[in-house]
């Protein structure tokens, strides 16, 4: 079981009106709800992330099989 540790935070009064709605209509609680959305939201980034190492890296090996086609390089690996 993971520990919990209490933080406080300031919000513009607008913003605790909406989460207080939305912990409502979801039947959660606020802790809950903010933590499914910081879990969300870092699942993105990462997302990102992966997303732009894989661009990095996209055609990085083209051209390294220019003398032979994928089928002569299949018939030449079988068993």
């Amino acid at each position: 079981m993971s520990s919990t540790i209490r933080k406080n935070f300031a919000f513009e009064e607008s913003i605790v009106k909406k989460l207080e709605e939305l912990a409502k209509q979801s039947q959660k609680s606020m802790t809950a709800l903010i933590q499914e959305l910081i879990e969300e939201r870092y699942k993105q980034i990462e997302n990102q992330k992966k997303k732009e190492a894989f661009k990095k890296i996209k055609g990085s090996a083209t051209g390294l099989l220019k003398d032979k086609t994928i089928q002569e390089i299949k018939r030449d690996y079988e068993v």
